[in-house]
């Protein structure tokens, strides 16, 4: 061992001795420097690592005129330098500040006449001397200056019966009547119908939707003598009771191996949330998961080796955003057998270009010879051999430049030891499309306030696989400035689909991306004032073009506009209008989002 080494072992053990002391004594930011005839080691202690600690005290739950907001915070390390209190409106936005203090009590006075009454969030973020900051949990208060009867948020979505409230402020001493009452989003009648009345000296009562779907507008009628009142109007509020159709799609007979299972669903209302398939044996109505799925399209791949040999049936159950739910026609008496062999290709995808791994899955109770994995052009007679592999797991790459541009079908074929061949099922009508340019992939990121939500400074980057010509995406366009679009956002019942265009209306060649998630009430349209630019990057040596669309403030639709929760895979149609550097132009085959799944935006 060389003395060098010995000294570095001689630290380490130091050091350690150093880092223990540390937990029971108060915490420094000591350094430990060492010299030796080699050089000289240092290791300190950071100063502070963890952020400061900080609450929101909650005002009164209704306030008037100018009152007094207090937050406490603390760090334990270096110090607290200020403490912001900021608010927002308690249905989302962006949050303002109220003040800064630099010492504590942390207080200061608000003066609610500056906001319109309603109800709002408030929350403390402080700042310690390391510059890590921390926010408090929101608290909530209703500004009540002006208004006396305040309609309760009941949601984006209603079925059933739902529980209205209202809070009523300077009443007096006399307890109101209150009542609650809607009318048909864009009705010109004006006539409000009674949704339900509190009992006498409450606030609360449940309003029976029943017979009713739809957007409704809401409010809250309070009486006191001769005396009406009338809050605020929540608009388009949807009521939602019916329910969703489902088809569950046959799986065929006999089943074997990994098979995909699928159904299809659609609501023209608050959308589909999710759709379950399930399987029972013949005769029993004790129906079991298969599996649970989110978003189109409504399937999975499932194992049937799980499975005892026998007849099944097979049924799909799809629930809307709001609980509605429906259970499919049974796809019954059909054939579970894994008895002898089962051979199955997994699907590569619906678009496929230059070298595609093809991966099958191969069972035999006799054992597997080899697996070979065929095409032929669809609805073709003849198979082509692509490989054979002898071995678990059973792929090969597949050159799909050695064949033309076109649709073609797949399969696996199982050889056992007794030299008897078991085919799967047809993987069919697979696109091959190599043209040079095509699309690589589409992302958004989130640049406003609201997660899930098209907000200003909201962005889309789209990805080709190789440079494009700036002008085939908008005439006369060169790319080396940014230059001034509309995006526009269309609700529909498989998604929100966003195209960009020069002006309102128009599409640019950018082509059309499905959000695959409500973003925007069906039928509803959205536009924003938006700005796009070209940029380049490099992946794996090859040069690729960008194009990123930032959002603006909205022109128009802003109301329709929806928060999504559940994340999903966009998917992107290039158009064919897009040409390379050398006038080729980009293939449509559509382009999923790559990464996890996401909430857009």
């Amino acid at each position: 061992m060389t003395a060098r080494t010995v000294l570095t072992a001689v630290l380490v053990v130091v050091l350690g001795a150093l880092l223990g002391l540390s937990a029971t004594v108060a915490h420094s930011s000591a350094a430990f420097t060492s010299a030796s005839r080699t050089g000289q080691s240092t290791v300190r202690a950071a100063a502070d690592w963890t952020p400061p600690k900080v609450t929101m005290t909650a005002p009164a739950s209704t306030v008037t005129g100018t009152v007094t907001l207090s937050a406490t915070a603390t760090d334990a390390e270096s110090g607290i330098t200020g403490v912001e209190i900021q608010y927002q409106p308690a249905a989302g936005g962006t949050w303002e500040t109220v003040c800064a203090d630099t010492a504590a009590p942390y207080s200061c006075s608000w003066a609610t006449a500056g906001v319109a009454d309603g109800s709002y969030a408030l929350r403390a973020v402080a700042t310690d001397q390391a510059g890590y900051s921390a926010a408090s949990s929101s608290v909530n208060t209703l500004v009540a200056n002006t208004s006396t009867v305040f309609l309760a948020d009941p949601g984006d979505a209603l079925r059933g019966s739902v529980q209205l409230t209202a809070t009523v402020v300077h009443s007096g001493t006399s307890t109101p009547a209150v009542s609650f009452e809607y009318i048909a989003s864009g009705s010109t009648n004006g006539k409000w119908s009674t949704a339900c009345t509190a009992p006498s000296g409450q606030y609360s009562c449940s309003w029976n939707t029943a017979g009713l779907t739809g957007d409704y507008d809401l409010r809250a009628v309070a009486v006191t003598g001769s005396t009406t009142t009338v809050s605020a109007t929540r608009t388009e509020v949807l009521v939602d009771n019916t329910a969703p159709t489902v088809t569950m799609t046959d799986p065929g007979s006999p089943l074997s191996g990994t098979r995909t299972f699928a159904a299809t669903a659609a609501d023209a209302h608050s959308g589909i949330a999710q759709v379950e398939l399930q399987y029972a044996p013949t005769g029993s109505s004790a129906y079991q998961q298969l599996c649970v799925v989110a978003e189109e399209p409504y399937s999975c791949r499932f194992d049937t080796t799980r499975l005892a040999g026998g007849t099944y049936s097979f049924r799909a159950v799809a629930t809307d955003a709001v609980g509605n739910s429906t259970t499919s026609t049974a796809v019954t008496n059909r054939t579970v057998d894994n008895t002898v062999s089962s051979a199955s290709l997994e699907d590569p995808g619906a678009y496929l270009s230059g070298i595609q791994t093809l991966r099958a899955v191969a069972n035999s109770t006799a054992g597997i010879s080899s697996v070979q994995i065929q095409y032929a052009p669809t609805k073709g007679a003849t198979f082509t051999t692509i490989c054979t592999d002898t071995t678990a797991p059973y792929s090969c790459d597949w050159s799909t430049a050695s064949v033309a541009d076109g649709t073609y079908d797949l399969r696996a074929v199982l050889k056992d030891t007794q030299n008897r061949e078991t085919v799967s099922a047809v993987v069919a009508a697979r696109q091959v499309d190599n043209a040079p340019l095509r699309g690589a992939d589409v992302q958004t990121a989130n640049g406003g306030t609201t997660v899930g939500r098209l907000d200003a400074r909201d962005t889309i980057t789209y990805t080709y696989t190789g440079q494009i010509a700036p002008a085939s995406v908008i005439p006369g366009w060169d790319g080396a400035q940014a230059t001034s679009v509309v995006v526009t956002l269309n609700g529909t019942s498989t998604g929100s689909v966003l195209t960009v265009g020069r002006t309102a209306g128009a599409v640019s060649n950018l082509g059309s991306v499905n959000l695959r998630q409500t973003y925007i009430r069906s039928g509803r349209t959205a536009t924003f004032n938006a700005t796009m630019t070209t940029s380049t990057v490099v992946v794996n040596g090859v040069t690729r073009s960008t194009v990123t669309v930032t959002l603006g403030a909205a022109i128009s639709g802003a109301g329709s506009l929806r928060t999504t929760s559940t994340g999903a895979a966009m998917v992107w149609t290039p158009s064919a209008a897009v040409v390379d550097l050398a006038g080729k132009p980009a293939s449509t085959s559509p382009v999923t989002e790559t990464g996890v799944l996401d909430r857009e935006f």
